[in-house]
């Protein structure tokens, strides 16, 4: 029996010696690196916090004490030691584990994220609620690095000392978040990392004097000097500022020194920050030399690591033609936050370093950051995931609508995304720019309609959003209506379907299913809407049916449906994804799981269609 076997919930670690957890870590790691191969899920990050999660839960007591891990996608480890081994295999497909915490799954779940760099602020709040109710648990948020970079961060650390339960923040220091670090946050870090020998001389020193009256003297005096010295020799002052004592740098895979850092941390009477260094992709040859690979990974062979992709994806396209129009235009800039893989934009910031900006996990930055070069005169491209750029949405009013700015929102992985799960899934981005005033928004339904909005975008006026599915690209036909008229895709007879994005594709699966001929029209732009465009191509067809990947209130089908009732025409059907948090799990599995798979669009327009 291995050491896992005994492990049903954290306790049971204690019943250990510290000698065998360093063991029990490498059976974890293990164990994690073989159920990843088998369903895919975040490899990297999870190796590289192993022992650290097994030292958290061997000093700390959860769930009486709130170990609370920043975003979650490196905490499986955590959830193998918390009573859900068994269950792992069922990680991230659907009705299984969510592949970050979860409330509903374990009262070891604290907090719940999949977006970056709210632990500290939910700890701070945890700590309020543990003083008011008498408690004096140890609050425990783990952030990394790379989420230190955003703004939420600082405001977090700049309230920490007004903790009011023991508080320990855990730095958890890769050098990565999922692209490289950058910035001053980083670059101190890494001066931090330097200073090892500070922190054994100082407790070597306090040791030697403190064995006489004389030392104790003289070690007093020492110590109302050290603040000046230590201002001009040790970055770890960065986090004092804050009012945290600083602990580390230390080896976050060596076990026994996180067990002994963790105690002294215990002990102390005041928020501490520890700083602890650990290697992504630790244990795995291939995801330590490439963790940006394997940062999230599909299933694979662990002999032969991560096939590299064969398929072009959205992410690809948008890239490769960015790349090629700032070839024609010098004033183009491209913007990203933390993704330049993810985005597609790697090729663009080989190309064009001094006009590709990464600033981070920092999407309220990027996006005014966007704002301002617009000012003066250049083409800012914001390349972002729209389930981040939901942190930017006060940005998008403020900063760029208000003043009406010529930025250009290249919008990835819009509507379902798969197994990442509600956290990720970019529904809502239809609904909020429908909120806002000047914003131009459109879907492309294919590869090469993207290229052609993005050429296209250079010369408009004004806040643009090009929003695009995740996923291989496909191209269904060319065409040269001017994008701010709908495409009428394929005449039919009765009944027409409006359709925008990749639904457009899916209109068309439905129509291979049928004999019927069906009506196809592709919006492409659905901000503003050409309403009388569309009602001219609609008036020969006596059913409507509406197809959106996103929730129907404040969506395209919203407007469109009153449109019609308004004109009335009442046999109208709209097929949305409801107004949820939709779960995880494959992406084709979801859209069917909600009607908008082309069997369930099929069998919900004869039904419609019936007497």
């Amino acid at each position: 029996m291995g050491y896992l076997d005994r492990i049903n919930e954290p306790g049971d670690l204690r019943r250990f010696q510290v000698s065998e957890l360093p063991l029990i870590a490498s059976e974890l790691r293990e164990f994690i690196l073989q159920e990843v191969s088998r369903t895919g899920g975040h490899l990297a990050p999870n190796l590289g916090t192993v022992e650290l999660t097994v030292a958290l839960h061997y000093v700390f007591k959860s769930p009486e004490d709130k170990i609370i891990w920043d975003v979650g996608h490196q905490a499986y480890g955590h959830k193998i030691l918390t009573g859900r081994r068994d269950r792992f295999k069922t990680l991230r497909q659907i009705d299984g584990l969510s592949g970050f915490l979860k409330r509903s799954e374990s009262p070891h779940d604290i907090f719940e994220a999949g977006h970056s760099s709210t632990s500290i602020s939910a700890a701070l709040g945890i700590a309020y609620g543990d003083h008011y109710k008498n408690g004096r648990h140890y609050v425990v948020p783990v952030i990394g690095d790379g989420a230190l970079t955003a703004g939420m961060a600082f405001e977090a650390l700049n309230f920490a000392g007004e903790a009011k339960s023991p508080l320990i923040i855990v730095l958890n220091d890769n050098e990565m978040s999922i692209s490289p670090n950058v910035g001053s946050v980083s670059n101190t870090l890494s001066r931090v990392r330097s200073f090892k020998s500070y922190n054994r001389l100082k407790h070597a020193t306090v040791a030697s004097l403190g064995k006489s009256r004389l030392g104790g003297v003289a070690y007093r005096t020492l110590s109302r000097a050290k603040s000046g010295l230590k201002e001009l020799m040790i970055p770890g002052m960065f986090f004092e500022h804050f009012g945290l004592s600083y602990i580390g740098p230390v080896d976050g895979h060596d076990i026994k020194d996180l067990v002994s850092a963790l105690e002294i941390a215990k002990k102390m009477d005041k928020p501490v920050l520890l700083h602890v260094r650990t290697i992504k992709g630790k244990g795995y040859p291939y995801a330590r030399l490439n963790p940006n690979l394997y940062h999230g990974v599909g299933p694979f062979d662990i002999k032969y690591g991560v096939k590299p992709r064969e398929t072009v994806d959205f992410s690809a396209v948008f890239g490769g033609t960015l790349t090629e129009m700032a070839r024609d235009h010098e004033d183009i800039f491209a913007i990203t936050a933390a993704m330049c893989a993810g985005t597609g934009l790697k090729s663009f910031a080989e190309s064009f370093k001094d006009r590709f900006v990464d600033v981070g996990i920092a999407e309220q930055n990027a996006v005014t950051l966007a704002a301002g070069m617009a000012t003066e005169g250049l083409k800012p491209y914001v390349a972002i995931y729209s389930t981040f750029l939901q942190r930017a949405f006060d940005q998008l009013i403020h900063d760029v609508a208000l003043q009406n700015l010529h930025v250009v929102l290249c919008i990835d992985r819009s509507g379902i995304v798969g197994e990442d799960g509600e956290t990720h899934h970019g529904i809502f981005d239809t609904g909020y720019l429908n909120l806002i005033p000047n914003f131009t928004v459109f879907a492309p339904k294919d590869a090469a309609e993207l290229r052609r909005v993005l050429k296209e975008s250079y010369a408009m006026e004004g806040p643009v959003a090009i929003k695009y599915p995740r996923g291989r690209a496909y191209t269904l036909n060319e065409d040269q209506t001017p994008l701010s008229e709908p495409e009428l895709v394929k005449s039919g007879d009765e009944t027409l379907i409006i359709a925008y994005s990749r639904m457009v594709k899916t209109a068309l699966e439905v129509q291979a299913l049928t004999e019927e001929s069906l009506g196809i029209l592709n919006l492409r732009q659905i901000k503003p809407l050409d309403l009388a465009a569309i009602l001219s191509r609609a008036e020969a067809y006596d059913h409507i049916v509406l197809l959106e990947e996103a929730p129907y209130q404040g969506g395209v089908n919203q407007s469109l449906e009153t449109l019609f009732l308004r004109q009335g025409h009442h046999r109208v059907t709209p097929i949305n994804l409801p107004q949820a948090f939709i779960p995880h799990g494959e992406t084709d599995s979801l859209l069917k799981r909600h009607g908008l798979d082309p069997e369930g669009i099929l069998k919900r327009i004869a039904r419609e269609r019936r007497p």
